[in-house]
């Protein structure tokens, strides 16, 4: 039975997903639905395998390495002081990777919990309006980094 990811990873195919920042190596870069803190993203593979270590040593390292470069670009683009990792696959048991910039401007008690402690319900949805600059400055961050390599 396919996962919210391997619809997600579908659409991304299609052209059809909303928060599409860019397609990577070993699958594509995008934005949280919920910016629970401005900048979320999400690494979803293509082809969607069921958890990481499900996955052929070179797509792995590949995987890996396209999340750490994600990683730097949001770093570069937004004003946090580090990104946390998390790939969890419990409630969608297909392998994605969470990407969390965190900030000094967060509040004192959830600057140091875990990202899940945050309200997500309160949490402002993606909107192109008020979330598409900071996507189109990952992707150029994605780009930028993309040229060096």
């Amino acid at each position: 039975m396919p996962t919210a990811i391997d619809n997600w990873v579908e659409s991304c195919r299609e052209g059809t997903f909303p928060r599409v920042i860019a397609r990577m190596k070993s699958g594509w870069a995008i934005m949280g639905e919920r910016q629970v803190v401005p900048g979320y993203c999400l690494l979803l593979p293509d082809p969607v395998p069921p958890h990481l270590n499900a996955m052929r040593e070179p797509d792995r390292m590949q995987f890996l390495a396209d999340m750490a470069r994600l990683g730097d670009a949001v770093l570069a683009a937004t004003e946090a002081v580090r990104i946390n990792y998390e790939m969890l696959g419990n409630q969608e048991p297909s392998l994605h990777a969470h990407l969390f910039p965190r900030y000094d401007a967060e509040s004192e008690e959830l600057r140091t919990s875990p990202i899940w402690f945050y309200d997500w319900e309160a949490a402002p949805m993606w909107t192109a309006d008020v979330y598409g600059a900071l996507c189109e400055a990952i992707q150029m961050e994605l780009s930028d980094r993309r040229e060096r390599s």
